[in-house]
């Protein structure tokens, strides 16, 4: 018998043969509505948290530069994500000057919030200076699926083997796996939600379209809205999900050096991690953010501007009750995250 798997990747593989191959890693990006020809991308709130507490409360407006404001900035400065849609018990934030003791306090409330330490903080320039300002965030994640879902073990995704959990037809379909079918137009357009134990929902869009993740979301949503079919997931329906795990750092080299216009203050760093992970159990996420900026005399010139998931998909973290996700990820090339 002809039977779905076989289907999906004898489709997925026809897929492949006219899909572009870009070589590269996880780019980070600053806002949902980034745009990047990286095919492998990821977003988290967490820059945009510290971006709007920089704007918020020490810059007091909107970011300009006097020599040209490039587009990510105007991007952060619409501030489209904030810590509304987030529950305060999984992030912590620091602004102020930078002292003697700024890292040993934020490395004490980190431990004792999350029992967590920093990966981003030894990049930092943390010189003590009152005229040096920093402005940090922690946003973290752990949370496990309602039941856990078969180990599936080692298939293709596109040209390359990965090792995938869900559930087949082996899988116990007495258990409640929390799976909602959000729309299925065909073996190449379809969406699901995995319901977790916590406050969390895990959103996986089967869709090559290289567009912004803000466009990606909307989508989904719109198809959800138009689908009449069952959004049960049936005792013969069968969902094959890729385990990830990344690290990634990003410096936004584009902001650092720049005076805001109107003040005398001048960015100096500007930085973001992202570590995640998602396996048959549920997911982790910790990422970090900084901006470090200095307050002058004088204002310095202007700078000058320089179901099968086995084939490319995008993974939202969203909150229940919330109305926008806290993360988005693209993945395209599986070897960049296993």
């Amino acid at each position: 018998m002809f039977t779905m798997k076989k289907l999906i990747i004898s489709i997925f593989t026809s897929i492949l043969m006219f899909s572009p191959v870009f070589a590269g890693s996880i780019e980070v990006l600053p806002t949902m509505q980034s745009k990047t020809t990286v095919q492998d991308r990821v977003w988290v709130g967490t820059f945009q948290i510290v971006w709007n507490d920089f704007m918020d409360k020490i810059a007091f407006n909107k970011i300009k530069f006097p020599g040209g404001t490039p587009v990510i900035v105007n991007e952060l400065n619409k501030q489209d994500f904030t810590i509304e849609e987030l529950n305060e018990k999984c992030y912590y934030r620091y602004v102020g000057k930078i002292k003697k003791n700024t890292k040993k306090v934020i490395a004490k409330a980190i431990k004792k919030k999350f029992n967590e330490t920093s990966d981003l903080l030894e990049q930092v320039d943390l010189t003590p200076d009152d005229r040096r300002i920093l402005v940090y965030a922690m946003l973290k994640k752990d949370f496990e699926f309602v039941n856990p879902f078969d180990k599936l073990g080692v298939d293709t995704f596109r040209d390359t083997q990965a090792e995938y959990f869900g559930i087949n037809e082996a899988s116990s379909k007495e258990l409640d796996y929390g799976v909602k079918v959000l729309f299925y137009n065909n073996t190449s357009d379809f969406a699901v939600m995995l319901d977790t134990n916590g406050r969390d929902e895990v959103y996986l869009y089967k869709t090559s379209t290289t567009k912004t993740f803000n466009y990606i979301y909307a989508d989904m949503l719109k198809k959800q809205a138009a689908y009449s079919g069952d959004s049960n997931f049936g005792e013969n329906d069968e969902l094959m999900v890729p385990n990830l795990q990344f690290f990634e750092e990003k410096s936004f080299d584009e902001i650092c050096g720049n005076r805001i216009k109107g003040t005398n203050i001048v960015i100096d760093q500007a930085m973001e991690t992202v570590k995640f992970e998602m396996n048959n159990t549920g997911v982790k996420l910790k990422s970090e953010a900084a901006i470090t900026a200095m307050t002058t005399a004088l204002l310095p010139p202007s700078d000058p501007r320089f179901f099968y998931f086995n084939d490319t998909f995008v993974v939202f973290l969203k909150e229940k009750g919330k109305n926008k996700p806290y993360f988005a990820l693209r993945v395209y090339n599986i070897s960049n995250f296993q």
